[in-house]
């Protein structure tokens, strides 16, 4: 999940190895709900639901429609084990799925076989892609952010690959004294949602720097939506509440043709 330009050492690197080595230490239990990616699995559906209904809105299509995706290139960023990948895939998008962990992508990929899930995936960082020219008409960059080690190089490859008139939704946590209360002490220490150690708080990122970061790299971000956990219930849901977890919708201009003269 974090990443490096592997093709130009003269970037500073943005990888680390400790985040990289935990996330694929419990790799085989990504699929299961009651694992250590419970969590996940309770905020995947509220994701996939924005996901969802973001992009039917940007290109102008039924968020109803069984296939809301159709005819999109979308890049999972981040896949790990796929839980958003496959669910777009079976909406119609044509979807390439990465992560910084050869141990991650092949659990991914083992378990599109056995679901039938449609998903390409490749052991590859977002630099790797850049440099391939590859461009998508959605990117899907979750709960990568916050694990970089240089959130501007990351973000600078992520804006590269999408095309104009195409769309990055990122979902990452908030830099604030209520995240580091809720989502690290409690989330981790107090109610055990999170394996102790998955988040550093230092790399919280607030929604006025992401949306500086992407408007520097030609994405205008359109909304910033709140998600809220509430224990008593289990559950997550969107709200205007964005001081602990929040999802950024930005795009990329259409390219306008000049008149003829």
């Amino acid at each position: 999940m974090i990443w490096r330009d592997r093709k130009s050492e003269a970037l500073p690197s943005t990888v680390n190895p400790a985040e990289i080595m935990r996330f694929a230490a419990m790799s085989e239990d990504w699929w299961n709900p009651d694992g250590p990616f419970a969590t996940l699995h309770r905020l995947n559906p509220v994701r996939l639901a924005f996901i969802r209904q973001q992009v039917a809105r940007h290109f102008d299509r039924p968020a109803e429609s069984d296939l809301p995706f159709a005819g999109l290139r979308v890049l999972d960023i981040g896949c790990g084990g796929g839980l958003l990948s496959e669910p777009i895939a079976f909406w119609g998008g044509e979807v390439l799925g990465i992560d910084a962990s050869a141990k991650l992508t092949e659990v991914a990929r083992l378990h599109a076989a056995l679901v039938g899930a449609p998903v390409a995936y490749r052991h590859a960082l977002a630099e790797d892609l850049v440099a391939d020219g590859e461009r998508f008409d959605v990117i899907v960059n979750t709960e990568v952010v916050e694990h970089v080690a240089n959130v501007e190089p990351f973000l600078a490859a992520c804006c590269a690959m999408v095309r104009p008139g195409g769309l990055m939704i990122v979902a990452t946590l908030n830099r604030t004294i209520k995240s580091l209360l809720f989502a690290k002490i409690g989330g981790e220490y107090l109610l055990n949602l999170l394996p102790r150690g998955t988040h550093d708080w230092r790399r919280f990122i607030r929604p006025d720097e992401l949306s500086g970061l992407l408007g520097r790299y030609g994405l205008v971000t359109d909304a910033v939506v709140g998600v809220s956990y509430h224990p008593l219930f289990g559950r997550f849901r969107l709200g205007t509440d964005t001081g602990v977890n929040y999802m950024a919708v930005a795009g990329r201009p259409k390219l306008r043709l000049a008149a003829s003269q």
